[in-house]
């Protein structure tokens, strides 16, 4: 069977250490869909890692990895970062698959991004400019080059010709960009890719669970940001949700067991779009210091606010979440009043449901106040020794949802997981 991992939230919700933490109970980790615009941040022997495409089963030596047919690969990142992981004494190329048909990042792609963000204006959508949007709308429009491909002899003269639809493209929109040293890049890197074990990935996948093999299924970014059920237009190019992993790796629904959802003990988003229980004060401020909350890939610095119930609660819906993993409540330590949203006031009335547009309406969230714990957890090893307020706190978010908290993370380091809260 497969189990999921995937966020809760608009991404960035500290999905990498609970799936390095889950992986030695798996025999596969595969990742179902994005780009590297997604960062999944590591501590391997108290040293930080990025991984960006990478599953993050990685450092685990039992473990397989698959980068599945629903992500877009860009090959310039995961030479980079295979070289990042080399550095930690792991052989990669052990353990690491590719699906055939996984699309490729072009130069070109990366330009179109560019070019599409900068004539937005104001009404920019805050993409990471990695060229992840062009190439979905490539396999969408059925011109993307994949992995497989790259077996083809072909290869090139399919490469210039999809290049010379890209160029027309970037003519239009009058953008000028000399790309020479991304193409140098880029070919370096394909060829460093044909070391790699291209497979059937949805056979690949499917004989492992034939076996009896324990497969995650990791996702990248939010449910928030979801192509088709996310805070639409500021959202990613894929289906970050657990619908996702089906046609991501090639296996049928009734294949998919527990679906773990991932959620910060408050919310954050990076770049634009609707934020509800955004705090844009000290709080607000406080909160990204205490978290250290800037983007993993960008740097970018966090929008920050109160947890979000309404979105929390739709997001288990459409994922069918079995638990949930809280992360970073520690960071919650010092605050002396907390809140959760648990309804919206859109346009007068109250309503429990996401509005269709979420930035084309008035939302007023509608908070319920908890006295903070004002407590060092960072230590803590069991449930049982949280403090009161934070069992409140937990408890109540457990009955709101219907879904149970079922680990708390307590700090970055791999030990620091509560698990099965089974009190909570």
């Amino acid at each position: 069977m497969v189990d999921v991992i995937l966020g809760l939230q608009w991404g960035d919700e500290g999905k990498g250490k609970i799936v390095d933490y889950f992986a030695p109970r798996y025999d596969l980790i595969a990742r179902f869909q994005g780009g590297p615009n997604a960062g999944h941040t590591l501590y391997v022997n108290d040293k930080k890692i990025v991984l960006h495409q990478i599953p993050s089963g990685i450092f685990h030596e039992k473990t397989m990895n698959l980068i599945g047919n629903g992500v877009v690969l860009d090959p310039v990142t995961l030479k980079r970062e295979c070289e990042s992981v080399a550095s930690f004494g792991v052989d990669y190329r052990k353990n690491l698959y590719i699906s055939q048909r996984t699309h490729l990042i072009l130069p070109t792609h990366r330009a179109l991004d560019k070019a599409s963000e900068m004539s937005k204006g104001q009404e920019k959508i805050g993409s990471t400019l990695k060229g992840i949007g062009p190439a979905y709308m490539d396999k969408t429009g059925r011109n993307g080059l994949r992995v497989g491909d790259l077996l083809d002899k072909s290869f090139t003269t399919q490469y210039i010709k999809l290049r010379l639809k890209h160029q027309k493209l970037l003519d239009s929109l009058n953008f000028h960009e000399d790309i020479s040293e991304w193409e140098e890049e880029f070919f370096e890197a394909l060829e460093f890719m044909r070391q790699f074990k291209i497979v059937n990935g949805e056979y690949f996948v499917n004989d492992r669970i034939a076996e009896g093999k324990k497969v995650l299924a990791e996702g990248a970014q939010g449910s928030m940001l979801d192509v088709d059920f996310g805070t639409f237009p500021f959202v990613t190019s894929s289906n970050t949700i657990s619908a996702g992993v089906c046609t991501g790796l090639g296996v049928a629904p009734q294949k998919i067991r527990d679906v773990i959802g991932v959620s910060k003990a408050y919310c954050t988003r990076v770049g634009s779009g609707p934020f509800p229980t955004e705090l844009e004060d000290a709080t607000g401020e406080e909160l990204r210091r205490v978290g250290n909350e800037f983007g993993a890939t960008t740097g970018r610095p966090r929008r920050c606010g109160w947890i979000d119930g309404v979105a929390l609660k739709f997001a288990c819906m459409i994922n069918g979440v079995t638990k949930i993993v809280m992360t970073k409540a520690d960071v919650l330590d010092t605050f002396g009043e907390l809140k959760i949203c648990t309804a919206y006031k859109v346009n007068g009335e109250t309503t429990n449901e996401i509005p269709f547009q979420m930035n084309k309406v008035k939302i007023e969230p509608q908070l319920q106040s908890f006295e903070g714990w004002k407590t060092d957890i960072t230590a803590l090893k069991k449930y049982d020794q949280l403090p009161g307020k934070m069992c409140e706190y937990v408890q109540f978010i457990n009955k709101y949802l219907g879904v149970r908290i079922a680990y708390i993370s307590n700090g970055p380091g791999r030990d620091q997981l509560i698990e099965n809260l089974d009190k909570g």
